[in-house]
């Protein structure tokens, strides 16, 4: 069941819409793009991209094709008065999105999701493959990541400059997480 399509509810304004739906929980990303060639609703990217990411896309190509191959399936509930965004749309778009308020609607929104599920979640940190750039002395990635076995899913993360720095991070990322009722899971590296 989508409870966070919006059909019906695409008039209203990005405040108005019903606890639980993915523009409830979005609602406070600021549109970073003037009015000028503006061809696609803002939400209706996100929800794209959302769902691409979700069934495994990672890059904008794969992105562009998500959402060509399931347009049928979106238009119940989107508008996409252009039809899918192109890949340099989507690019765009999240290169100019501020990263804070998009990190805390989708945690929101998975929070919201998650609720609905006694859970175990596994705390643990992963460097990011191929993330560093060694000519510009630049550290790879490294999150802390809370998952969720039952939902599998991704349900908070938070960065850190290196895999020592796990320890730190672990508290900051349970801070932003809603896990009463739930087993938690971290490696030795949380057992200081």
């Amino acid at each position: 069941m989508l409870d966070w399509a919006f059909a019906p509810e695409r008039r209203l304004s990005m405040n108005d819409h019903p606890v639980g739906t993915l523009p409830y929980h979005f609602r406070n990303i600021e549109e970073p793009r003037t009015t000028i060639n503006r061809r696609h609703f803002l939400m209706d990217i996100l929800t794209v991209a959302i769902c691409a990411m979700i069934c495994g896309a990672d890059d904008w190509v794969a992105m562009e094709a998500f959402g060509k191959a399931k347009h049928d399936w979106f238009k119940g509930f989107l508008e996409l008065p252009n039809g899918i965004p192109s890949h340099d749309t989507f690019g765009r778009v999240f290169a100019r999105l501020c990263p804070e308020q998009c990190q805390q609607g989708f945690a929101s929104w998975v929070q919201s999701v998650a609720q609905r599920v006694e859970q175990v979640i596994a705390i643990d940190g992963k460097t990011a493959r191929r993330s560093h750039d060694r000519g510009r002395g630049k550290a790879a990635l490294h999150r802390v990541s809370a998952w969720a076995s039952a939902n599998r899913l991704i349900l908070g993360q938070v960065s850190t400059q290196d895999k020592s720095n796990e320890i730190t991070a672990i508290p900051r990322l349970l801070e932003i997480l809603d896990i009463s009722g739930c087993i938690v899971t971290i490696d030795a590296m949380g057992c200081q």
